[in-house]
């Protein structure tokens, strides 16, 4: 799930520096635990259990994995939770895009307002500014696309009459209502664990990294020659590495899955595919994630949701895997991308029984096959709809005028 990370990450009995300076990020990111504060204890260099709490809860209210590790991607979080709307001037950046909580916060009052109607990614992109452009012109400000004091002033003085709606995701509402039955010409990025970056989950096995790049790329080939086959456009994301199917023809490959989505191409998925680790070899199962709020009081990706929610009943009626639900996060890598998108684990390659599973071709073209027929069934009409588990590449390529 986490990229890469130049810096050794803080974890529980460590003594480091860095420890101080993660308390005060904690802390302005609004975490109260008693003895965090490093006047209130004796060593504030020291990760001890009050530090470990509060990065849990942090992670907890973020929607990030519970385990007490401060990663790239906890960090990130906390980076973006120094700011709050009006800390600082707010402006685009081609190159250093700015992000945090106050750009977020930005983004869902513009969106309230129906002057914006792209993700809530808490990224300062371009969307973003002219948003606020036309903000300011109805306002009668100055258009500079910048959101200094005189802007956050009068957004203040309106913000009153913001009510509380899902206006950020009414777009992909719309595209849902708009989409016809058939994937032809759709737009499906595969992307598989090792191009997305994915860190190894913590005590994994040394080999987890390669393993499961090798099956989630598999999967994903195999998914492309099926999607293909019926006319969809797919690619898979394999930055700098040519491809070829199990027939040897060249693939589609990106180096990214923004190469594809930029601009928020109406039509696009993206399905990126993972394998998961647990300290117990007994944890076993499939599960599905979309970007939206944990309590799910929020959906921010209803395409994202219902696709997650499809794939993984397909993938449990055609595997006979355990069924570990659909569960909305705030991952950056859910909410980072133009397009509505699916996080698959498609397994424990800790558990010998799905170890084995995973390592079978027959249940990894069962588990590409539900991919295609859970997007495809996203996109039915009710009437049309046949039940979990009864699809069949016949049927696909029927409603697909194959």
């Amino acid at each position: 799930m986490n990229n890469d990370d130049t810096e050794p990450m803080l974890r529980r009995t460590m003594t480091s520096r860095r420890v101080v300076s993660l308390r005060e990020r904690l802390i302005r990111a609004g975490v109260t635990v008693a003895y965090l504060a490093p006047q209130d204890v004796n060593n504030p260099s020291y990760f001890d259990d009050h530090v470990d709490a509060a990065v849990r809860a942090f992670q907890q209210e973020r929607g990030l994995i519970v385990d007490g590790l401060v990663g790239p991607e906890t960090d990130r979080c906390l980076n973006e939770a120094q700011y709050a709307l009006g800390d600082r001037p707010l402006y685009v950046d081609e190159h250093r895009p700015l992000r945090g909580d106050d750009v977020t916060m930005l983004q869902h009052n513009l969106s309230r307002l129906g002057f914006y109607y792209g993700h809530l990614n808490g990224v300062f992109g371009s969307s973003t500014h002219h948003a606020v452009m036309e903000l300011q012109q109805s306002l009668g400000l100055g258009t500079t696309g910048v959101v200094d004091r005189e802007t956050i002033a009068s957004l203040a003085r309106i913000n009153k009459n913001i009510t509380s709606s899902k206006a950020f995701s009414l777009r992909e509402y719309h595209r849902l209502e708009r989409a016809t039955s058939a994937l032809r010409g759709r737009s499906v990025v595969l992307l598989p664990s090792g191009a997305a970056g994915q860190q190894p989950p913590a005590a994994a096995a040394p080999s987890f990294r390669d393993r499961a790049d090798e099956v989630t790329g598999d999967v994903a080939l195999r998914a492309y020659e099926l999607l293909h086959e019926i006319g969809a456009d797919p690619s898979v994301v394999s930055p700098g590495r040519e491809l070829r199917d199990r027939r040897g023809e060249p693939v589609r490959t990106v180096d990214s899955a923004h190469e594809v989505v930029t601009g928020g191409r109406s039509d696009s998925v993206v399905v990126t595919l993972h394998c998961d680790w647990n300290s117990s070899p007994a944890a076993g199962g499939m599960a599905s994630y979309y970007w939206g709020e944990q309590d799910r009081s929020e959906i921010y990706s209803p395409i994202g949701e219902r696709a997650a929610v499809l794939v993984l009943k397909e993938m449990v009626a055609r595997t006979g895997a355990l069924d570990l639900g659909t569960h909305a996060r705030q991952w950056d890598l859910l909410r980072s991308q133009d397009a509505p998108t699916i996080w698959l684990d498609l397994g424990y390659l800790s558990s010998p029984a799905d170890r084995a599973a995973l390592a079978d071709p027959e249940h990894r073209n069962h588990l590409a096959e539900a991919v295609v027929f859970g997007l495809q069934r996203m996109f039915l009409l009710a009437e049309d709809d046949v039940p979990t588990g009864t699809m069949s590449v016949d049927d696909v390529a029927e409603y697909n005028g194959r």
